[in-house]
Protein backbone atom coordinates (compact mmCIF):
# COMPACT_ATOMS: atom_id res chain seq x y z
CA UNK A 1 0.00 0.00 0.00
CA UNK A 2 1.34 3.11 -0.85
CA UNK A 3 1.94 5.81 2.28
CA UNK A 4 -0.65 8.63 2.25
CA UNK A 5 0.27 12.16 0.48
CA UNK A 6 2.30 14.39 2.25
CA UNK A 7 -0.75 17.12 1.81
CA UNK A 8 -3.58 17.62 4.19
CA UNK A 9 -6.14 15.98 4.23
CA UNK A 10 -5.49 12.22 3.64
CA UNK A 11 -6.69 11.16 0.21
CA UNK A 12 -9.54 8.71 0.01
CA UNK A 13 -7.20 5.50 -0.91
CA UNK A 14 -5.13 6.00 2.40
CA UNK A 15 -8.00 5.48 4.37
CA UNK A 16 -7.46 1.84 3.92
CA UNK A 17 -6.38 -0.07 7.27
CA UNK A 18 -3.05 0.68 8.07
CA UNK A 19 -3.21 4.16 5.66
CA UNK A 20 -4.69 5.84 8.41
CA UNK A 21 -2.21 4.79 10.78
CA UNK A 22 0.56 5.47 9.36
CA UNK A 23 -0.74 8.95 8.17
CA UNK A 24 -0.90 9.87 12.01
CA UNK A 25 2.41 8.50 13.21
CA UNK A 26 4.41 10.59 10.38
CA UNK A 27 2.10 13.59 11.32
CA UNK A 28 3.03 12.93 15.12
CA UNK A 29 6.40 12.61 14.44
CA UNK A 30 6.57 15.55 11.80
CA UNK A 31 4.99 18.00 13.99
CA UNK A 32 7.30 16.53 17.04
CA UNK A 33 10.49 17.21 14.86
CA UNK A 34 8.67 20.96 13.82
CA UNK A 35 8.11 21.29 17.19
CA UNK A 36 11.88 20.53 18.73
CA UNK A 37 13.56 22.43 15.66
CA UNK A 38 11.13 25.35 16.85
CA UNK A 39 12.31 25.04 20.42
CA UNK A 40 16.12 24.84 19.72
CA UNK A 41 15.36 28.21 18.26
CA UNK A 42 14.17 30.03 21.17
CA UNK A 43 16.51 28.09 23.48
CA UNK A 44 19.52 29.82 22.00
CA UNK A 45 17.75 33.10 22.27
CA UNK A 46 17.41 34.19 25.62
CA UNK A 47 17.28 37.89 24.39
CA UNK A 48 14.19 36.99 22.45
CA UNK A 49 12.49 36.44 25.66
CA UNK A 50 13.61 39.31 27.75
CA UNK A 51 12.83 42.25 25.04
CA UNK A 52 9.21 40.42 24.24
CA UNK A 53 8.66 40.30 28.02
CA UNK A 54 8.74 44.21 27.99
CA UNK A 55 5.96 45.54 26.19
CA UNK A 56 2.98 43.39 28.47
CA UNK A 57 5.29 44.54 31.43
CA UNK A 58 4.65 48.05 30.33
CA UNK A 59 0.98 47.72 29.76
CA UNK A 60 0.57 46.65 33.08
CA UNK A 61 2.56 48.52 35.18
CA UNK A 62 1.63 51.94 33.24
CA UNK A 63 -1.53 51.70 31.99
CA UNK A 64 -2.77 49.46 34.55
CA UNK A 65 -1.33 51.42 37.49
CA UNK A 66 -2.54 54.70 36.02
CA UNK A 67 -6.52 52.92 35.96
CA UNK A 68 -5.91 51.06 38.73
CA UNK A 69 -8.87 52.37 40.53
CA UNK A 70 -11.37 52.52 37.68
CA UNK A 71 -13.87 49.96 38.77
CA UNK A 72 -16.01 50.28 35.26
CA UNK A 73 -13.01 49.49 33.26
CA UNK A 74 -12.40 46.61 35.69
CA UNK A 75 -15.99 45.03 35.28
CA UNK A 76 -16.50 46.03 39.23
CA UNK A 77 -13.09 44.11 40.06
CA UNK A 78 -11.02 46.18 42.61
CA UNK A 79 -8.07 45.97 41.40
CA UNK A 80 -7.67 47.27 37.47
CA UNK A 81 -4.16 45.92 37.23
CA UNK A 82 -5.50 41.93 38.26
CA UNK A 83 -8.41 42.70 35.91
CA UNK A 84 -6.13 43.43 32.73
CA UNK A 85 -3.27 41.06 33.43
CA UNK A 86 -4.84 38.19 31.57
CA UNK A 87 -5.78 40.51 28.20
CA UNK A 88 -2.07 41.63 28.40
CA UNK A 89 -1.09 37.88 28.39
CA UNK A 90 -3.39 37.53 25.31
CA UNK A 91 -2.29 40.67 23.70
CA UNK A 92 1.51 39.37 24.07
CA UNK A 93 0.75 35.88 22.49
CA UNK A 94 -1.53 37.17 20.14
CA UNK A 95 1.57 39.71 18.46
CA UNK A 96 3.98 36.83 18.69
CA UNK A 97 1.40 34.84 16.56
CA UNK A 98 0.32 37.42 13.85
CA UNK A 99 3.66 37.92 12.97
CA UNK A 100 5.23 34.41 13.08
CA UNK A 101 4.21 34.59 9.15
CA UNK A 102 7.40 36.50 8.50
CA UNK A 103 9.35 33.14 9.49
CA UNK A 104 7.57 31.33 6.78
CA UNK A 105 7.97 34.39 4.14
CA UNK A 106 11.85 34.55 5.16
CA UNK A 107 12.37 31.08 4.75
CA UNK A 108 10.49 30.84 1.41
CA UNK A 109 12.95 33.54 -0.05
CA UNK A 110 15.97 31.53 0.92
CA UNK A 111 14.55 28.38 -0.31
CA UNK A 112 13.95 26.73 2.92
CA UNK A 113 10.60 26.33 2.96
CA UNK A 114 10.90 24.72 -0.27
CA UNK A 115 12.87 22.25 0.80
CA UNK A 116 10.77 21.34 3.49
CA UNK A 117 7.48 21.04 1.61
CA UNK A 118 9.60 18.12 -0.75
CA UNK A 119 9.74 16.28 2.25
CA UNK A 120 7.32 13.14 3.17
CA UNK A 121 6.46 15.26 6.30
CA UNK A 122 2.34 16.04 6.04
CA UNK A 123 1.81 19.61 5.46
CA UNK A 124 -0.36 19.40 8.51
CA UNK A 125 2.45 18.49 10.51
CA UNK A 126 4.90 21.58 9.11
CA UNK A 127 1.85 23.78 10.23
CA UNK A 128 1.42 22.15 13.65
CA UNK A 129 4.91 22.16 14.50
CA UNK A 130 5.87 26.18 13.42
CA UNK A 131 2.64 27.30 15.41
CA UNK A 132 4.05 25.16 18.23
CA UNK A 133 6.95 27.81 18.31
CA UNK A 134 4.64 30.61 18.76
CA UNK A 135 3.16 28.58 21.40
CA UNK A 136 6.37 28.31 22.78
CA UNK A 137 7.19 31.85 23.21
CA UNK A 138 4.33 32.82 24.13
CA UNK A 139 3.80 30.01 27.14
CA UNK A 140 7.47 31.68 28.20
CA UNK A 141 6.23 34.93 28.46
CA UNK A 142 3.31 33.86 29.85
CA UNK A 143 5.39 32.20 32.81
CA UNK A 144 7.56 35.28 33.34
CA UNK A 145 4.31 37.50 33.28
CA UNK A 146 3.11 35.28 35.98
CA UNK A 147 6.04 35.47 38.30
CA UNK A 148 6.04 39.06 37.36
CA UNK A 149 2.56 39.46 39.38
CA UNK A 150 3.11 37.13 42.01
CA UNK A 151 6.49 39.41 43.28
CA UNK A 152 4.10 42.53 42.48
CA UNK A 153 1.77 40.79 44.91
CA UNK A 154 -1.05 41.35 42.33
CA UNK A 155 -3.82 39.14 43.37
CA UNK A 156 -4.91 36.61 40.89
CA UNK A 157 -6.20 32.73 41.94
CA UNK A 158 -2.88 30.87 42.56
CA UNK A 159 -5.02 27.70 42.21
CA UNK A 160 -2.69 24.87 40.16
CA UNK A 161 -5.71 23.69 38.21
CA UNK A 162 -6.71 27.20 36.98
CA UNK A 163 -3.26 28.44 36.22
CA UNK A 164 -2.61 25.34 33.92
CA UNK A 165 -6.04 25.97 32.37
CA UNK A 166 -5.29 29.14 31.61
CA UNK A 167 -2.37 28.39 30.14
CA UNK A 168 -3.85 25.74 28.05
CA UNK A 169 -6.36 28.21 26.87
CA UNK A 170 -4.12 30.65 26.00
CA UNK A 171 -1.62 28.16 24.13
CA UNK A 172 -4.61 27.24 22.24
CA UNK A 173 -5.48 30.65 20.77
CA UNK A 174 -1.87 31.13 20.08
CA UNK A 175 -1.90 28.38 17.82
CA UNK A 176 -4.54 29.51 15.97
CA UNK A 177 -3.38 33.20 15.45
CA UNK A 178 -0.43 31.36 14.31
CA UNK A 179 -1.93 29.27 11.53
CA UNK A 180 -4.21 32.33 10.47
CA UNK A 181 -0.67 34.17 10.14
CA UNK A 182 1.04 31.25 7.93
CA UNK A 183 -2.23 31.88 5.66
CA UNK A 184 -1.54 35.58 5.24
CA UNK A 185 1.73 34.49 4.34
CA UNK A 186 0.89 32.64 2.14
CA UNK A 187 -1.40 35.00 0.30
CA UNK A 188 1.58 37.77 0.00
CA UNK A 189 4.55 38.36 -1.57
CA UNK A 190 6.98 40.67 0.83
CA UNK A 191 7.58 41.06 4.71
CA UNK A 192 7.20 44.66 4.11
CA UNK A 193 3.38 43.99 3.06
CA UNK A 194 2.63 41.51 6.02
CA UNK A 195 3.67 43.67 8.53
CA UNK A 196 1.14 45.85 7.11
CA UNK A 197 -1.43 43.38 6.40
CA UNK A 198 -0.38 41.88 9.95
CA UNK A 199 -0.78 45.46 11.88
CA UNK A 200 -4.25 45.83 10.48
CA UNK A 201 -5.41 42.16 11.26
CA UNK A 202 -4.09 42.82 14.91
CA UNK A 203 -5.16 45.86 16.43
CA UNK A 204 -8.97 45.43 15.52
CA UNK A 205 -8.56 41.75 17.10
CA UNK A 206 -7.02 43.24 20.75
CA UNK A 207 -9.54 46.41 20.73
CA UNK A 208 -12.66 44.75 19.43
CA UNK A 209 -12.50 42.14 22.28
CA UNK A 210 -12.70 42.28 26.07
CA UNK A 211 -8.96 42.23 26.83
CA UNK A 212 -8.67 45.95 28.39
CA UNK A 213 -12.62 46.62 29.24
CA UNK A 214 -15.58 44.24 29.88
CA UNK A 215 -18.51 43.69 27.19
CA UNK A 216 -20.55 45.76 28.59
CA UNK A 217 -19.51 49.18 28.20
CA UNK A 218 -19.21 48.49 24.66
CA UNK A 219 -21.72 49.73 22.38
CA UNK A 220 -23.98 47.12 20.56
CA UNK A 221 -22.22 47.27 17.03
CA UNK A 222 -18.39 46.68 19.13
CA UNK A 223 -20.26 43.54 21.08
CA UNK A 224 -21.61 42.01 18.22
CA UNK A 225 -17.89 42.33 16.86
CA UNK A 226 -16.35 41.17 20.09
CA UNK A 227 -18.54 38.14 20.49
CA UNK A 228 -17.35 36.90 16.58
CA UNK A 229 -13.77 37.79 18.06
CA UNK A 230 -11.85 34.46 19.10
CA UNK A 231 -9.60 36.90 21.30
CA UNK A 232 -12.65 37.61 23.71
CA UNK A 233 -12.95 33.69 24.47
CA UNK A 234 -9.53 33.69 25.16
CA UNK A 235 -9.43 36.43 27.42
CA UNK A 236 -12.93 35.85 29.21
CA UNK A 237 -11.80 32.02 29.64
CA UNK A 238 -8.70 33.20 31.43
CA UNK A 239 -10.06 35.76 33.90
CA UNK A 240 -12.54 33.23 34.84
CA UNK A 241 -9.78 30.63 35.81
CA UNK A 242 -7.31 33.35 37.50
CA UNK A 243 -9.54 35.92 38.88
CA UNK A 244 -13.31 34.04 39.00
CA UNK A 245 -14.82 36.98 36.84
CA UNK A 246 -17.30 34.89 34.66
CA UNK A 247 -19.16 38.05 33.01
CA UNK A 248 -21.81 35.96 31.92
CA UNK A 249 -19.80 33.35 30.18
CA UNK A 250 -19.24 30.03 29.96
CA UNK A 251 -16.07 28.39 30.56
CA UNK A 252 -16.40 25.22 28.24
CA UNK A 253 -18.00 26.90 25.55
CA UNK A 254 -14.22 28.99 25.55
CA UNK A 255 -12.48 25.97 25.20
CA UNK A 256 -14.48 24.76 22.41
CA UNK A 257 -13.95 27.95 20.64
CA UNK A 258 -10.53 27.68 21.02
CA UNK A 259 -10.33 24.38 20.11
CA UNK A 260 -12.45 24.82 16.93
CA UNK A 261 -10.29 27.86 15.82
CA UNK A 262 -7.16 25.93 16.25
CA UNK A 263 -8.83 22.86 14.36
CA UNK A 264 -10.11 25.51 11.49
CA UNK A 265 -7.20 27.74 10.87
CA UNK A 266 -4.50 24.99 11.08
CA UNK A 267 -6.66 22.98 8.61
CA UNK A 268 -6.97 26.11 6.08
CA UNK A 269 -3.02 26.47 6.84
CA UNK A 270 -2.09 23.21 5.51
CA UNK A 271 -4.12 23.68 2.21
CA UNK A 272 -2.91 27.17 1.76
CA UNK A 273 0.88 26.25 2.10
CA UNK A 274 1.45 24.98 -1.48
CA UNK A 275 0.50 28.81 -2.39
CA UNK A 276 3.07 29.98 -0.08
CA UNK A 277 5.79 28.90 -2.86
CA UNK A 278 4.21 30.35 -5.72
Amino acid sequence: MSAPAAGFPVASGDLAPGGVVAYVMRLRDGATAMSWAEFRKLRHDHLDIVTRSVQPLLWLFIFGTALRGNRALAGGFHDYRAYLAPGVMAQASLFIAIFFGLAVIWERDVGQLQRLLATPIPRLAIVLGKASGACIRALTQALVLLAVLAIAGIGIHWNAIHVVGALVLLLLATGGFACLSMILASLVRTRERFMGIGQLVMMPLFFASSALYPLSIMPRWLRVLAHANPLTYEVHGMRQLLLGITAGGILWVDFAVGIAFFAVAATIAARAYPRAIL
